[in-house]
Parts: C-alpha cells; structure tokens; sequence
C-alpha cells in the first residue's frame, strides 16, 4: 500500500497479518529501507498486524526536496498509525530508526503502547560528537558515496554473506541530499536529539515502556540510568554488528514476542 496523508508524504508501506491483530510498526534506519523487516515482519505475521513503512526519502517513499528529519519521519509514522492502526502500535525501530520510534512515543504517547529501539541513533558522546562535523562536511560533498564507507564498517565477521553488500547497495540508491539532511536531523539540527546530554532529555519524556538493545556496553550501561517508567529495561548484545536485526533474525523476533507477551494494555 501506499499512505497519504494530507500535508504528509506518500509512505510506501507494506502490511501483513491479521485486520485484528495488535498493531507493530517496523522501522528502517538511515540509508535503509522495509527490506530488512522482511523475514521478522513474515514470522511476527502470525499474531500482529505488521506495518513495514519506507521512511521519507528512502526506498519507495516520497522524497521530499526538504524536511527529511527523524522529526518530520515521527508525525509522517503518526499520520500513518493514525490512519491505520486499530489502536496502540508497539513500535520497533532500528538505528535512525530507534531515534524515530522513541520520537514518536514522545511527540504521539496515545498511538504508542510501547518502543523497542535496536542500536538506536542516540547518546552520541566523546570522539563520536567531536567526529560529527567532519561527517557532515563529508556527507553534504559526496552523499551516499561516503555514507556507504559506514555501512561497510558496520557488520560483524559472522553476519550473514550478502548483508553488507545489500546494504552498501541500499545506501548509495539513496538520494545524496537525504543521506546529509537526515544525518544533520540526527546531531546538528537545532531540533535534533542524537548527541547524549540531548537523548537524555528527550528519554526523560517517554511516557511509554521502552526497551533498547545496545551493541555497545557503555551505552548500555548510560541509557539504563535514564529509565523511569516501570518495566522498561535495556539489554547488552555484545559480539554482533550494528545491523543486530539482520545478524540475528531469529533472536529478535523472540525479543519482540517476548516484550510484547508482558507489555501492559
């Protein structure tokens, strides 16, 4: 399908499932596109309406000349939940697609019922901040060419044969002017929340049951003292690649059951 909402974009969105399921939306990071949900989305099918949305600028979405923000990305998911869900969605979000999610939560609490955010695009610190301005240069010069230098670095040694290459590939089909202005909503924006004394603002005000799974155990160890609604927690996945998800299929779907089974109406 595809959503339009007025004085939103056009969301290329697949969905499977149920009419009566419980609504999940799955959420694409940077440069991605719904592909990647494909195999979770296909197992989660049995039980929840699944809602698989290429985000603004991305994929098969609307690319807009301007506004292609983690920001805008949260009220375009809104419009979408909004105009499709049959209630409170749990929305699962990956990298930028983490920093959406809990967006959305924050700006939409009644269309959340609760987050899950993989490796999500926040509590940036130390040598990643000081990095950020470089990047940006880099990324408004050279486009997804140079954002496809970070995927490349962004798998384990065990991650499947193919997945890097899909990703590189998925990237460098992404429009140049989208890879910086999403990269700049996400840390340099005067709106943005990716750099850490900003996240932990913008986590305080999550009114919904979150749960984030870090590949790194610093962050892991930061975001925990950041919890304040009960029964929300943050898991530490160490030994795999940025892309978790992908790395591991099988376990994420688990994951999502899992938090889903005791998630509070």
């Amino acid at each position: 399908m595809t959503d339009h909402t007025p004085d939103r974009v056009r969301l290329f969105t697949t969905v499977l499932g149920p009419e009566d399921g419980s609504p999940l939306l799955l959420v694409h990071g940077w440069g991605g596109d719904g592909r990647e949900w494909s195999p979770h989305a296909e197992a989660l099918a049995d039980r929840f309406r699944v809602l698989v949305p290429d985000l603004r600028g991305h994929g098969r979405s609307e690319v807009p000349d301007q506004g292609n923000t983690p920001l805008e990305m949260a009220d375009d998911l809104a419009a979408l939940l909004a105009r499709t869900a049959t209630g409170p969605a749990t929305v699962v979000g990956h990298s930028m697609g983490g920093q959406v999610v809990n967006l959305l939560a924050v700006r939409h609490p009644a269309l959340v019922r609760s987050v899950i955010a993989l490796d999500p695009a926040h509590g940036a610190h130390g040598e990643e901040v000081a990095g950020i301005p470089e990047r940006l240069a880099r990324y408004r010069a050279h486009g997804a060419r140079a954002a496809a230098d970070f995927i490349a670095g962004a798998f384990s040694p065990s991650a499947p044969v193919g997945l890097r290459t899909a990703h590189i590939r998925t990237m460098l089909g992404t429009p140049d002017h989208v890879v910086a202005e999403t990269y700049a909503g996400m840390y340099t924006d005067p709106d943005a929340v990716g750099v850490r004394d900003r996240s932990e603002a913008y986590l305080r005000q999550r009114t919904r049951r979150a749960l984030t799974v870090w590949t790194s155990a610093e962050a892991a160890a930061w975001e925990r003292g950041t919890l304040h609604v009960p029964g929300s927690r943050v898991d530490h996945w160490p030994d795999t690649g940025h892309y978790l998800h992908e790395e591991h299929p099988e376990r994420t779907v688990r994951l999502i059951r899992d938090w889903t089974a005791t998630s509070a109406p």
